[in-house]
């Protein structure tokens, strides 16, 4: 029995370092590339080696382009629209959880089935409500559309209904306000679901390309995608530069996951158990 136990454990080890060297793969190829010159790069047959590893790439990457502005406008952009998506879903959530009126399992169904409507579907009607706005090229009109997510009320509101109702019913007894109930017990008990859904949210604003280069034409205002598309068009042969500058903007979005992996997994299975 023991030996059957030691080598199922031995074939899921082997089985998951196998997908993640696979998943990794990409990554690590492309960190390869962008710390060696072009002649190593382009050379064929290609040519794996680490003795003439340069960080000159990375040193391009922000003389070429104002990678650093760029960064610092996906950032207030991505926190922001984070921010706002986590309130308004907590807040909708909690409406939609424990509140009794007629019409709620209805209002739930049509926020749910926004999810199935592609999001460039949306974006001629979005870029002419700010453009009559006055918006263009403003950090408004990179925020507000990205304000409100679907999916996020969907997900905080299936992990608030795992939470007994009758701790609202006490807590209602006791005084306690629907503010007080949602923002000092709901919020801190939710933290699982919560943080994977702000990791959820902030990575999809981050790496979102089509909106902002509708909505901006200023690299004052321009996030990084933007930022790493004006490298490939500025060095078309230069692979590694282009790879230093992926590196660069994908730093972020890593460092948020190791972070709050953790949360991640909790939150998913967590907010998995009861509908």
């Amino acid at each position: 029995m023991k030996r059957k136990m030691k080598v199922k454990y031995i074939q899921l080890l082997a089985t998951n370092v196998f997908m993640t060297g696979l998943i990794c793969f990409p990554i690590m190829y492309i960190f390869y590339m962008s710390i060696q010159p072009a002649a190593n790069i382009l050379s064929y047959p290609p040519r794996f080696s680490f003795k003439s590893i340069t960080l000159e790439n990375y040193k391009s990457v922000f003389v070429l382009t104002p990678l650093v502005r760029f960064i610092i406008n996906s950032l207030l952009v991505s926190v922001a629209s984070t921010f706002l998506q986590v309130a308004l879903a907590c807040t909708c959530a909690f409406a939609l959880s424990f509140y009794k009126y007629k019409i709620k399992d209805f209002l739930f169904l049509v926020i749910l089935s926004t999810v199935m409507i592609p999001a460039q579907t949306i974006f001629i009607g979005n870029y002419l409500i700010i453009r009559q706005m006055g918006l263009l090229n403003t950090y408004a009109a990179l925020i507000l559309p990205n304000s409100v997510s679907a999916f996020g009320i969907f997900f905080i509101r299936q992990y608030f209904k795992t939470i007994p109702f009758e701790f609202y019913e006490a807590a209602k007894v006791e005084g306690c306000s629907n503010f007080d109930y949602l923002f000092k017990i709901l919020v801190p008990i939710s933290k699982p679901a919560i943080g994977s859904f702000m990791i959820y949210s902030f990575v999809s604003v981050w790496n979102q390309y089509m909106w902002p280069l509708l909505v901006t034409d200023k690299d004052e205002i321009r996030t990084v995608q933007i930022g790493i598309s004006m490298l490939q068009a500025a060095e078309q042969q230069n692979i590694g530069l282009i790879a230093a500058g992926v590196i660069v903007v994908i730093l972020p979005t890593l460092l948020i996951f190791i972070i709050g992996h953790s949360q991640l997994v909790k939150g998913l299975t967590a907010g998995a158990l009861k509908s």
